[in-house]
């Protein structure tokens, strides 16, 4: 029986060979988008599976309350992590990691960068990191123990034995107490060594804060549960030590809560802690695979609409064979697998095309942005190879359901009857619905792309508050900025210098939290460091007071703030009154200590964060040499790739071992909104398939049209009709399908976008007439191509061959 469906299957399908191209390439096509997608989930889905009790891994995250402010944290306090070890029984283990561990690694006359994290023994219990050379439950017991990465050991010693080896970091002397295995490419964590925490227990023992409740940057602390363990009891066990530790703050709660190993790359995005990342590792939100999943889910549906659309044209053809074969007792569930059989076969023979174009296409998805490199690589394996077989299978039996429900349906006797007299709604045949679902889809598509593109365009240029033209923003990575500086400002092309910790408006953040008069009352501030020349090269624009008077050496002696007018109406300084401000003393609390400063300047707002964040309170603090540097170099030239260059050199000549890392304001802007431009590229190639897919669905309609009215256009041409009455009478039904679908497709992206996606971005511009009207002018003019092609050359046959059998 298979064999019979099978072949009759391949004769239809080779008889039929126009109808068979469309469906086979729609298919491919499609099918190449959800393969990527596929490819994509499993990489997402790899990480972290490797370690041998992964889940039954968790971190500990922090839900932090001050005042009015309110942030969810990936990460939480050193003291966090020994509190649960001492209080919270039942649990297998617990290790503490630091992730601000970084410097150059010396090695007889060799200087190497190396990063990791500060970790406690442990680590090695919890993770399935495994040792080539050590013990791992010592390895980092002791103070100024290391363990090295296999390559990095290899890039420090070369072929020799590590295990046992000095290496200095700064003044400081560290032993290699271990060499592990690199770490897999699927795993959050990603570092070259691992410290033993001891040793930043003693390099910070004169620091009050390391051990604060409320110190929640940059540390991370991890557990592994038993099998059996009982996850209310143990969150009710975290929340007893927060209610305890909370009653120390003042203005500051923290709730602790449990996160799954394997939900933090596919997981809720968290705030940045100060002066640091929310998270390490990639990060993916749920949210965004639902969109990416849905796009991809729309443009195979439009394939699937296709193959509908066409098996039904070519029901006339086909219900004879159906009639014959339930007049000889073929059953319905027969004539059901006989369809869904055909398509089967499609969606098969569309797996090979659409496997080819995978491979093309994964390349360019990878390097779509840097961050995709960093997060998945899209390498075949036999999961994939499985998922692939059952996801083309399963395309197969969604495209052929309905027309194998629908010829399932005919009896024997109404064989002869036109599928068209089939409704589902009055007026609206089967096919029609199927057209203008299709084209509502790919218009949806079209126009997102457009209004998208303009939106990205327009934040890129939008007006932050100060200026970023030409400014070129160099990093010091470690090094003192004055040499430098100094070859720099002989430089022509350098019109002027300044320093700065971060660059702002591009997603970095550093603060701390801020007093007034009430102690009670705190508030999170968005703080910079910069120098006395910082806002002027930026052209800031003061509106009371002055710009830094001091040239302090250490971030105690930094005693002057700026402010912005949001500063002000937050803590309601001066009555709001910029002038009144001037003077005032403010306390300032951060991972560095506490002190108080004294307002020198009122600025006007400006954008810190990215666009998709409100103006809020912000202060500049003067810079000191003890913070780490961004040199601003503002340059005047008429070839700025050759003056990065030159200034390139410049570097190579100061430090031989870190990489030139600068890049211009505006090319910094750019990429921090890379993620809003990745994905309106992908809408926009997935748009780009989902009116190939609807174009060529479309010209097989219209060829069967055509084809099976071909007397119809002879008759009329002998009657008089001319081409173009011909092209509007076979057009006319499509061009209102097409009408209906954008009557659906405008309200319903513009009402997406106002109330949904530009919700996010509180200073957007309103979406335009043009935006939405641009892909519709597109799809009209190629519809109207394709149709028209095909009707002229109708309409060009002479009516003679047509009628001479009548």
């Amino acid at each position: 029986m298979i064999g019979s469906y099978l072949k009759t299957a391949r004769r239809n399908l080779m008889h039929n060979k126009l109808f068979s191209f469309i469906n086979i390439v729609g298919l491919a096509i499609s099918m190449s988008v959800g393969l990527l997608l596929i490819a994509f989930l499993l990489d997402l889905h790899s990480y972290d599976r490797f370690h041998e009790h992964g889940d039954r891994i968790y971190r500990i995250t922090s839900v932090v309350t001050v005042n009015r402010d309110r942030g969810k944290f990936a990460t939480t306090s050193v003291k966090t992590g020994k509190l649960i070890r001492e209080k919270v029984p039942g649990i297998e283990d617990v290790a503490i990691l630091r992730n601000d561990f970084s410097g150059d690694a010396t090695v007889g006359d060799d200087l190497i960068p190396i990063k990791g994290f500060w970790a406690e023994p442990s680590l090695f219990r919890i993770f399935t990191f495994p040792m080539l050379e050590g013990n791992p439950n010592s390895a980092l017991n002791d103070p100024y123990s290391i363990v090295l990465t296999e390559t990095a050991a290899r890039k420090l010693f070369g072929n020799q034995s590590a295990l046992g080896k000095a290496i200095r970091f700064d003044t400081l002397a560290y032993r290699v107490t271990g060499v592990m295995k690199d770490v897999p490419f699927f795993s959050h964590l990603q570092f070259e060594a691992l410290v033993s925490l001891s040793t930043a227990e003693q390099l910070n023992r004169n620091d009050n804060n390391f051990y604060n409740w409320t110190n929640v940057a940059s540390n991370f602390v991890y557990l592994r549960l038993p099998t059996d363990a009982d996850m209310t009891s143990i969150q009710s066990q975290l929340d007893a030590i927060a209610r305890v530790e909370n009653l120390a703050e003042a203005n500051t709660k923290i709730q602790l809560e449990l996160l799954p190993l394997y939900e933090t790359v596919v997981g809720e995005k968290f705030r940045p802690s100060e002066g640091g990342p929310g998270f390490v590792g990639p990060h993916m939100s749920p949210r965004t695979l639902w969109i990416l999943g849905g796009l991809a889910l729309v443009v195979i549906l439009s394939a699937c609409f296709n193959y509908t659309n066409l098996s039904m044209a070519r029901a006339m053809r086909r219900f004879k064979e159906v009639g014959l074969r339930k007049a000889i007792g073929a059953e319905k569930s027969q004539i059901r697998q006989q369809f869904l059989a055909e398509s089967i076969m499609i969606a098969l023979a569309a797996l090979v095309l659409s496997f080819l174009l995978f491979l093309i296409l994964r390349p360019l998805l990878i390097n779509l942005a840097p961050e995709m490199q960093r997060t998945v690589k899209l390498e075949l394996t036999s999961t994939m190879v499985v998922a692939f077989i059952v996801f083309s299978t399963t395309v197969g039996a969604i495209a052929g359901f309905m027309p194998a429900l629908f010829f399932s349906k005919v009896s024997a006797i109404s064989a002869l009857r036109n599928v068209a007299t089939v409704k589902v709604f009055k007026h609206m045949t089967l096919r029609r619905m199927l057209v203008v679902v299709q084209y509502t889809l790919t218009l949806i598509f079209i126009t997102t792309t457009a209004i998208g593109y303009v939106q990205y365009k327009n934040l890129l240029a939008f007006d932050l508050g100060f200026n970023t033209e030409n400014i070129l923003n160099i990093r010091m990575q470690g090094n003192k900025p004055d040499a430098f500086q100094k070859k720099l400002s002989e430089m022509p092309e350098v019109a002027a210098l300044s320093r700065s910790l971060i660059v702002t408006s591009v997603g970095n953040a550093w603060g701390g939290y801020m007093k007034y008069k009430d102690s009670r009352d705190s508030a999170l501030v968005m703080t910079n460091h910069v120098d006395e020349n910082y806002m002027a090269l930026h052209e800031y624009k003061l509106i009371a007071g002055g710009n830094f008077m001091a040239r302090p050496t250490t971030s105690k002696a930094a005693t002057e703030v700026i402010v912005n007018q949001q500063f002000l109406k937050r803590f309601t300084i001066g009555n709001n009154d910029p002038q009144k401000a001037i003077g005032e003393k403010v306390t300032f609390s951060n991972f560095g200590g506490t002190r108080r400063l004294t307002i020198v300047g009122v600025m006007n707002d400006f954008h810190y964060g990215k666009l998709d964040n409100l103006i809020g309170p912000v202060a500049f603090l003067h810079w000191t040499p003890e913070d780490p540097t961004v040199i601003n170099a503002k340059i005047r030239s008429t070839d700025m790739l050759a003056t990065k260059a030159k200034i390139e050199s410049a570097w190579k000549e100061l430090d031989r071992v870190h990489p030139f890392r600068a890049e211009f304001y505006d090319e910094a802007i750019e990429e921090a909104y890379s993620e809003f431009s990745t994905l309106i590229n992908i809408i926009g190639f997935l748009a780009f398939l989902a009116i190939s897919i609807a174009s060529m669905g479309l010209f097989g309609m219209v060829a069967y049209t055509t084809e099976t009215r071909l007397k119809e256009i002879g008759i009329r041409k002998v009657m008089g009709a001319s081409s173009g009455n011909l092209i509007y009478l076979l057009s006319r039904g499509f061009l209102v399908q097409l009408s209906i679908a954008a009557l659906i497709a405008l309200p319903i992206t513009y009402l997406f976008f106002e109330n949904v996606v530009l919700t996010r971005f509180p200073y957007h511009t309103p979406v335009q007439v043009a935006e939405l009207f641009v892909g519709l002018l597109a799809v009209w003019l190629l519809a109207f191509i394709l149709i028209g092609s095909q009707t002229m050359k109708a309409a060009k046959r002479n009516p003679t061959e047509v009628l001479k059998s009548e």
